[in-house]
């Protein structure tokens, strides 16, 4: 499972929705205050802290308008964070959380039926490594087990380091 990488949202576009950039509907984000609790940034992977401002905007995470490009509301620290690293390590914000939703994608950007799943937040990444043991599958994306909204990326696994 060491090969696993969790992928924050890229700070390019951090920046640029910071800066007023449009969202996925084409409209600007959204600001507002924490009340502390736990709106995840979508960049560090950390909560935004009681009184911190954030932006809440349309997001889809996906290179392609297509049946299965999602798209839904995510947080944004309205101050500059730093990305969370491409790392194995599961971001100490979602184990605060007591399940999360994983599911896999193919090359394409579609569903693979039948890899969408809640798991405890200790085991996501055994439920990702599973996922992406699936020769269909190319990424698994996290979302909140309650609301299933887009948390972020995991790639990893040596089929996916010869492909890319």
């Amino acid at each position: 499972m060491s090969g696993l990488r969790f992928l924050a949202l890229p700070t390019p576009l951090a920046r640029a929705y910071r800066n007023g950039e449009p969202d996925a509907y084409g409209r600007r984000p959204e600001r507002g205050a924490s009340d502390g609790s736990g709106l995840p940034c979508r960049h560090c992977l950390g909560d935004i802290e009681a009184g911190e401002e954030y932006f809440v905007l349309a997001y889809r995470p996906f290179a392609t308008e297509q049946p299965y490009a999602e798209t839904g509301p995510i947080f944004l620290h309205a101050r500059d964070c730093e990305r969370y690293p491409s790392t194995s390590l599961v971001p100490e914000a979602f184990l605060k959380r007591p399940r999360m939703m994983v599911r896999g994608y193919d090359a394409g950007e579609s569903i693979v039926y039948g890899t969408g799943a809640i798991v405890p937040t200790e085991a996501l990444l055994e439920g990702a490594a599973s996922i992406l043991s699936d020769p269909r599958v190319d990424f698994v994306h996290v979302r909140s087990a309650t609301n299933g909204c887009f948390q972020c990326r995991i790639d990893g696994g040596s089929r996916q380091a010869t492909k890319r």
